[in-house]
């Protein structure tokens, strides 16, 4: 019986050795994306053990010229003793595409210790050739050529041989709709060297870069008859903040390519032409995005949001004491427009104390737009028992697919809030006082000339006698007067607001004065927002969380204010909200938006002391 445990551990050992040999195994085919009719192109199988009985499945669309050829390659490396080693086998095929399409090579078959292993499968799109009589213009430039300096031969760069292209994913977005924009490398020449790069400014937009690899290859188009080798430059996701038409000037870029210089010389393999370096000026396209505006007819709930979206909503707790905080989660996920969509808005009780929400952001820039999740934190203080309701919360976003808005809607919650434990909402300050007892056991002796009272008079009755008296009572009843109507303001904490909020928002402008002078926009322009949305949260007692332009315009209505002042307070947050995102802002811009807002600010405070 030990015989037979012993062989059953190794043969346990033995199989589980075999299945990390075979698991390791890798059989991968590769060729080019795109080749042109009757142009020999490679097929390469790669093998990372040793095989036999290589199989090439059927391909009646291709001719095999040659192969397989089998080259083998062998690496090995110590690493802090450890010595690995790698060896692998590849399989190199010539073919040539018989017509043009769209085929597929199926996947090849191998043996290894017996065991069949299948490759991957290829899909190739085979391209006409060249058309001879394609003399057009390339895109975005006229027929130029560049000539190489101090050759003796006629090299030339014509604008067939090498341009860039600016293509957009879509001519006709809606205004906030995010679209690609990519410039193209189009060339059949060798390129040596990069120059010069001044790709146009996006004026209009705001930008997000789409990320490209490092190590892209160049792919075969064709292209206005002609076949070229392609690389993207660079491919920019952008959004429109406004409707109409917005043009995207011209970017231009220096390259040098490896041109014939139609000279021939004699070498060993034979005669051979000389190729000479030739710098070129390429120029894109110049574009006009039309951009299409949103319907009119926006729900009361719509936030900025262009794109496809979902919304999940959560609370930390339904039932609480008073005096400890709720949190409230909603996280808004999708493609689109995500960094500039505003916040929903939450009604809380008018007894919660609500704090300013706290938004953190997860996002990939794709050629859609911006992908992820925007998850918003919402905290408030419930200082008061009783039962609550917080109303549902509504989240409208337009679907550019559908070409309709959309309303997501999170219901209502019930929270019950018990009573609180005492003091622990209120901080109350205590001055300690302490007698001091003077204790003396031996006094001064009295000198000079003693004075003496008569007799006859008494301090009881007399008219220094009743001012004890009468200043203590008079001094404890205007100290009365005065804490009483200190304790009604205190109370009043709107009252306490609307004074400061001057005070307060000066204060933030100051902040943004500061970031102004170090060219620091988007805090510059965040201290703007700060200063008047809070000037107005102070001033019309307002918390932040429920203030909007809609509900500022009814108050200073009611407060008999101007339209014409109102509205220069709605300019400066349009003009701050747009500009936080949009492309760099001059300082003359910067400088116009923090002395309007000083002016309105000001403006309004005259205003006010006049009604009341």
């Amino acid at each position: 019986m030990r015989h037979i445990y012993i062989y059953i551990l190794l043969f346990a050992m033995l199989s589980a050795g075999a299945d990390n040999i075979l698991a390791q195994v890798t059989f991968k085919a590769s060729a080019p994306a795109a080749v042109v009719e009757g142009e020999q192109f490679r097929l390469s199988y790669l093998l990372n053990k040793e095989g036999k009985d290589l199989r090439l499945p059927d391909i009646p669309d291709f001719d095999v010229l040659f192969g397989p050829s089998v080259s083998t390659s062998f690496s090995q490396r110590t690493v802090n003793g450890k010595t690995t080693s790698e060896s692998s086998v590849t399989y190199t095929y010539i073919l040539v595409a018989k017509k043009t399409g769209t085929f597929t090579i199926p996947a090849a078959s191998i043996k290894i210790n017996g065991s069949n292993y299948e490759s991957n499968s290829l899909q190739i799109k085979v391209l006409p050739p060249d058309e001879s009589s394609s003399q057009e213009p390339s895109a975005g430039g006229e027929r130029r050529e560049e000539r190489a300096s101090g050759s003796t031969g006629t090299a030339t760069v014509s604008s067939n041989d090498a341009f860039i292209r600016a293509i957009v994913s879509k001519n006709d977005p809606y205004e906030q709709e995010g679209f690609t924009v990519t410039f193209r490398l189009y060339t059949t020449l060798n390129v040596v060297n990069f120059g010069k790069i001044q790709f146009p400014e996006f004026e209009g937009f705001m930008v997000e870069e789409v990320e490209l690899p490092s190590n892209q290859q160049l792919q075969l188009e064709r292209y206005n008859g002609r076949n070229y080798y392609t690389a993207d430059l660079r491919k920019t996701l952008l959004f429109p903040q406004r409707p109409g038409q917005i043009a995207i000037p011209r970017g231009s870029l220096e390259m040098v390519f490896s041109v014939p210089s139609g000279r021939r010389v004699s070498t060993f393999f034979g005669t051979q032409e000389v190729m000479v370096d030739v710098k070129k000026e390429l120029v894109t396209n110049p574009l006009s995005i039309n951009v299409k505006p949103l319907p009119a007819n926006k729900p009361t709930s719509y936030a900025n949001a262009v794109g496809a979206f979902t919304l999940k909503s959560g609370m930390n707790a339904t039932q609480v004491k008073a005096n400890e905080a709720i949190t409230m989660t909603l996280e808004i996920s999708g493609t689109g427009n995500l960094k500039l969509i505003r916040n929903p808005e939450i009604e809380f009780p008018n007894n919660f104390e609500v704090y300013d929400p706290t938004v953190s952001n997860s996002f990939n820039v794709t050629t859609n737009g911006l992908t992820g999740i925007r998850k918003i934190e919402y905290m408030a203080i419930p200082r008061y028992e009783g039962t609550y309701t917080l109303p549902a919360v509504e989240f409208a976003y337009f679907d550019p697919n559908k070409k309709k808005y959309e309303t997501l809607t999170v219901p209502e919650q019930k929270l019950e809030i018990a009573k609180g434990d005492s003091g622990s909402g209120v901080a109350n300050t205590f001055v300690s006082r302490q007698d001091v007892k003077v204790e003396q056991d031996i006094r001064f002796l009295k000198t000079g000339k003693p004075s003496y009272l008569s007799s006859t008079t008494f301090f009881v009755g007399s008219f220094g006698y009743w001012l004890w008296y009468l200043i203590p009572l008079v001094i404890l009843i205007l100290f009365y007067i005065i804490n009483r109507k200190q304790a009604r303001e205190n109370a009043n904490v709107a009252l306490t607001r609307t004074r400061k909020a001057n005070k307060m928002a000066i204060k933030r402008l100051k902040a943004a004065n500061k970031y102004l002078k170090e060219q620091n926009k988007e805090r510059f322009y965040d201290e703007v927002l700060r200063a008047t949305w809070g000037y107005f949260s102070d001033k019309l007692s307002i918390p932040v969380a429920r203030l909007s332009r809609s509900n500022i315009e009814e108050e200073l209505s009611r407060k008999n204010i101007d339209e014409e002042l109102a509205g220069k307070f709605i300019q400066i947050l349009d003009a701050c909200e747009f500009a936080r995102y949009a492309p760099a802002e001059s300082n003359a811009e910067m400088d116009r938006i923090y002395n309007d807002t000083m002016k309105a600010i000001e403006e309004m405070e005259n205003k006010l002391r006049k009604v009341k």
